[in-house]
């Protein structure tokens, strides 16, 4: 897809993802990424201190939301920033089907330097995960 810079407009939503995080997918973004800690995989030690289940690596989220600019753009080497505020843990439950979080993704800013500011969203069951969501996007 090809996005005409001229053409953008203040307020435009990025198309939204919907996806699924699964115990499996916890498994697996654990063994990548060396976080073993056991909140994310152990119901019972998850409880223990206060969580109502098992959830979702920050880390794990804050990547799956960047996807929406990322689809949107093309080329992920365009997003020359980054940064969101964890506010609220994605909890996946162990039935089978786990959590779904909605991303969404608006342009609040269009710079004469040919850059753009998108306010990311994320929201599982209602509740927003992230807060202060944002990525600069960078425009040859």
């Amino acid at each position: 897809m090809s996005i005409d810079f001229e053409q953008l407009n203040v307020g435009e939503e990025l198309p939204g993802l919907e996806l699924q995080f699964t115990r499996a997918d916890l498994i697996a973004y654990a063994n990548a990424s060396g976080d073993q800690n056991p909140i994310h995989q152990d119901e019972i030690v998850a409880k223990s201190v206060g969580l109502p289940d098992v959830i979702s690596h920050g880390m794990l989220t804050m990547g799956r939301a960047i996807r929406v600019v990322t689809d949107w753009v093309g080329d992920p080497t365009s997003v020359v920033e980054y940064s969101v505020r964890m506010t609220r843990p994605v909890v996946v439950p162990d039935d089978g089907k786990g959590a779904t979080v909605k991303f969404g993704g608006k342009i609040t800013q269009i710079n004469a330097n040919r850059t753009v500011q998108i306010e990311l969203s994320a929201v599982c069951d209602g509740t927003t995960v992230l807060g202060q969501a944002k990525a600069i996007v960078a425009f040859k």
